[in-house]
Parts: structure tokens; sequence; C-alpha cells
């Protein structure tokens, strides 16, 4: 089994040196043995057929934006249409709404202010303040999604790395076209969404890998490499 994460791996970037950790502390708790790939944002684009054959799940990972946006939207898309595991964090959860945005709201040119400041249809825009360094609470409002039966508690905290993230304006038009946000801010900004009648494809704007310990392995990465293993 084996976990693809999508992005440029960068070991100076404390988010990604969190996932390889955050997977053994979760892959320890679970007592099983799972393999992980870096996989490059251009590399999913020029590489496509041979990265899904060999992968059973994907963690689109933070630090975006990405070489090949394109390359990352692929591997989204796949894993939205065939029911494969997919984890978001910070960058992915920006990106799986561009994914959504533009394949099933069929909004063309759903942009993302990160490329393109300018674009007519921002539906990742910059936050009013930065979230970088932050630990913050985010309320799991939504007792029927997976999201709330992972933690079971209606509030958590969590650290954040961005300064992007869902255009509010668009929050409704996701939730009513199947992917949720069943975790807001305090404000009742998306902080988390999920697709709807999907085994695991949940993304969340914070960054669960740099809260996971030997210890205390994250729950959400347990999860989803508990789903992993399972699939087939």
């Amino acid at each position: 089994m084996k976990i693809g994460i999508i992005g440029e791996f960068n070991p100076a970037f404390i988010p990604h040196t969190a996932t390889n950790q955050a997977i053994v502390h979760s892959c320890t708790q679970l007592d099983v043995s799972i393999e992980t790939e870096w996989i490059s944002t251009e590399n999913a684009e020029h590489d496509f057929d041979s990265m899904i054959s060999r992968c059973n799940g994907f963690w689109i990972a933070p630090g975006s934006p990405y070489r090949s946006m394109k390359g990352a939207l692929n591997v989204i898309e796949y894993a939205r249409k065939n029911g494969r595991p997919l984890l978001g964090t910070c960058g992915g959860y920006q990106h799986v709404v561009i994914e959504f945005a533009r394949n099933v709201l069929q909004i063309d040119d759903a942009d993302h202010a990160e490329y393109d400041p300018y674009a007519s249809k921002l539906v990742i825009s910059k936050l009013a303040c930065s979230l970088v360094g932050q630990r913050l609470d985010v309320l799991l409002h939504n007792k029927q999604s997976i999201v709330y039966k992972i933690f079971r508690k209606e509030r958590i905290a969590e650290n954040y790395y961005c300064n992007f993230g869902l255009n509010p304006d668009y929050q409704k038009v996701l939730d009513d076209n199947g992917l949720k946000t069943v975790g807001v801010d305090e404000n009742g900004e998306s902080r988390i969404v999920e697709l709807q009648d999907h085994p695991f494809f949940i993304s969340t704007l914070f960054v669960p890998q740099s809260r996971s310990t030997q210890e205390s392995p994250h729950p959400l990465v347990s999860s989803f490499i508990q789903h992993v293993i399972n699939t087939r």
C-alpha cells in the first residue's frame, strides 16, 4: 500500500517534514506498514497514469503555489471520481476547492489569488489576516460528518501556516453541491471541507500533521491511513 504525497518536497519547510513524521506516528499507533512517495506536481501531471497505478491514496500537501496546478488538480479529480482516499492540508485544501469549483460547479475560470490576484473568479482569496503560526479553534458543527465521527467533539484547536482560504462568497454553493463545510472558525468561515458520499475525501485549511506526536498521533491522519489500508 502506498500514499502519494503530492507537492514539491522541501526539507526546510516544517509542514513537509511534519507530514512524514505524522504518517510514521499513525502507522505505529495502528501497527500497519505503508509506503509513501513524494510526487512533485509536475510529475503528477506528466506521469499521471503511472502515478495513479501505484498509489492507493493521496495527500495533497502544503506548500503552494505548486509548480503545476494542473498536476495537483488532476490527482484531486481522480480521487474524487474514483473513491480513492484523499487528505488535503493547507494548500491541499485550497486546490480541492479549486478543482471542485472548476469541474463540478463548472466555474471554468475559478482561480486562486496566490497564482493570479486579479482573476475574475477568486474562489480562493487572501485571508483578512494571516494565519501563519497561529493555533486557533475549529468548530465541528455537522455531527453526521466523517470528521465529527473522527474527533467526537465539537471544538478542536489546530495549527495554521496559510495566508489564503475559501472566499466566503462561494461557501454556500460548494456546500449545496456536495463539498460540505464541516468545520468553521469562530466567524463561521470554512476550515474543513468533506465530500459528501465519498469514503474519505477531507481537506483542512489548518495543518494537522504539525500537531501529531509519537505519543499522540493526529486522529485525522490515522483515519486517513486506515482508509488507505482498507482500499482495494
